[in-house]
């Protein structure tokens, strides 16, 4: 698909069509990144921006014990003290 660079005030900008934006569910912020052969738009994802959610699933769902089982030390069951 091809756009055209139109004038937004001060700056420059493209029109998105609607289509696009909802097949890559792009909204609010997002990412700039140049590269060679041109700029890439991507979704500005925040470090731990999940973490809330998924906390409190695992919180409705009495859900918090470990993936994996932790090392079976002597230190762990007969040093450690809560």
């Amino acid at each position: 698909m091809k756009a055209q660079i139109i004038q937004i005030g001060n700056s420059q900008g493209i029109r998105i069509p609607k289509m696009m934006l909802e097949e890559t569910r792009l909204s609010g912020e997002v990412e700039l990144v140049v590269h060679t052969d041109g700029l890439l738009i991507r979704s500005a994802k925040r470090p731990r921006g999940t973490w809330e959610t998924q906390f409190k699933a695992i919180a409705d769902h009495d859900d918090d014990h470990p993936l994996q089982p932790g090392p079976d030390g002597k230190f762990d069951s007969k040093e450690w003290k809560w």
